[in-house]
């Protein structure tokens, strides 16, 4: 048993570590400013919720083993400082999973968009497999009670970011997971804030290759040029096998795989989450299941939360969520969505969150993200740039950008509610809500808008 301390214990995946390692029978604190659902609860349950929010220095004693630093805590951080003055190991989040699963076989799976989805993919095939194996997956799966799982198993399959590790390491957090099977899954430019320019943040993926010990597989996304284009320059010393595009057909909406062992009905949809599948089936296989057993466990793969994820349905409407963000994200979302319902009016609605979607000088990468809509809004909220220290940003600079003549840009929660709902009640024909941000549209209950529709 060893007694851990985590600085910035609220995160999305930070609480859910300490939870894992709370069940492993270590003892278990941590500390933050402010902690909100599902984290809040979530320690709360456990019994390790911080009694006040705050920084408190005095709890950083020398009996502490190790010290888990979340991205959220910054250099001057008190608690921090006490214990680099005490001399306890202090561990950026990637740092400390490495530390407790060096004996296991590591699979990462890299890349800009498609990781959480390929992530829940291999879970899904290697559980209904009776494979025992750890995760850490960025987002709810079903049949997974938790987002991070640590145990005696000789397996963990980690989702990789490629965002800093911690204030006091910056470098990826792929860089310090050392896989013995990874995955790129595509590479288009995020995070200006840390990478300000579309080299750099390519770059972090050709280190992040290099830095692979030699004939490990690797397998990419042959359809995208910019993974083409790292491979090829980052992996001559790796096992490196491209995945394309699957044969496949619709039959009545559904994605049906043209394969070698016949017709499969799968129960997603969209060209992104078909080669995702590849990904997963390819990384499966090299863990030892069989190609046939890889196709039949997919098939009732349903999704990651907040990946396509249907929230309500009639017979008139259907409404689903994702957590795209980035121009790419954008573009594959809504061309899933117009395959999936080629029938259906296509509303789309964006709300720009991350500090890269937020910054003017970001912006332009958006231009025709969401052209092949019906009809397009964009949402941003004052509050959100304030949060992340940005200048104001005027409705007419984000439609500029977006180069769509009829996108509406709204500003105000209210508005924006009422916008869609007036869409909705005007629409004539079955009608296809898709709603993209990483955010929560400042709280909006789109079931409630939905179910009012007339």
């Amino acid at each position: 048993m060893k007694r851990i301390h985590f600085i910035a214990i609220g995160g999305a995946v930070m609480h859910q570590l300490a939870l894992a390692l709370l069940r492993q029978g270590n003892e278990v604190s941590g500390s933050d400013d402010e902690i909100n659902d599902p984290a809040k609860s979530n320690l709360a349950a456990a019994g390790i919720l911080p009694a006040a929010y705050g920084w408190h220095p005095e709890r950083i004693t020398k009996d502490i083993d190790a010290i888990v630093l979340g991205m959220h805590a910054k250099a001057d951080n008190p608690e921090l400082i006490a214990a680099q003055a005490l001399g306890i190991p202090i561990y950026s989040f990637p740092e400390y999973v490495y530390e407790v699963s060096k004996n296991k076989k590591r699979v990462v799976v890299a890349g800009s968009h498609g990781k959480t989805t390929i992530t829940s993919m291999i879970m899904h095939i290697l559980r209904k497999q009776g494979i025992d194996f750890d995760y850490l997956v960025g987002a709810k799966v079903s049949g997974f009670e938790q987002s991070v799982r640590l145990s005696d198993a000789p397996i963990i399959v980690l989702e990789g970011d490629e965002y800093p590790a911690s204030v006091i390491e910056k470098r990826p957090k792929i860089f310090f997971y050392h896989p013995h099977i990874s995955v790129v899954s595509g590479i288009a430019w995020d995070h200006i804030n840390v990478f300000p320019t579309y080299e750099i943040y390519r770059n972090q993926f050709e280190q992040y290759l290099s830095g692979i010990a030699a004939g490990a597989p690797v397998y990419y996304n042959n359809t995208d040029t910019e993974v083409q284009h790292v491979i090829g320059t980052s992996t001559t010393h790796l096992q490196a096998e491209p995945y394309n595009m699957p044969a496949f057909h619709y039959e009545d909406g559904i994605a049906v795989l043209d394969t070698e062992f016949g017709a499969i009905p799968v129960s997603v949809f969209g060209r992104h989450n078909l080669l995702n599948m590849q990904a997963a089936i390819a990384v499966c296989i090299q863990l030892g299941v069989s190609k046939k057993a890889c196709y039949e466990a997919i098939a009732d793969f349903s999704g990651a939360a907040r990946r396509l994820e249907k929230l309500f349905q009639n017979d008139k409407l259907v409404a689903y969520r994702d957590f795209a963000h980035a121009p790419s994200k954008l573009k594959a979302t809504l061309d899933a969505v117009r395959e999936g319902y080629p029938t259906h009016k296509l509303i789309a609605c964006f709300e720009l969150h991350t500090y890269s979607s937020l910054n003017a000088e970001f912006l332009s990468e958006y231009a025709h993200s969401i052209d092949s809509a019906d009809d397009a809004v964009v949402y941003f909220s004052h509050h959100a740039l304030q949060l992340k220290g940005l200048p104001a940003l005027a409705t007419a600079t984000v439609k500029q950008y977006f180069e769509r003549e009829d996108l509406v840009v709204i500003d105000e929660k209210q508005a924006l509610q009422e916008h869609i709902t007036a869409l909705l009640n005007q629409s004539s024909q079955p009608t296809c809500l898709l709603l993209m941000s990483s955010g929560t549209f400042d709280g909006i209950d789109w079931n409630s808008v939905c179910s009012q529709q007339n």
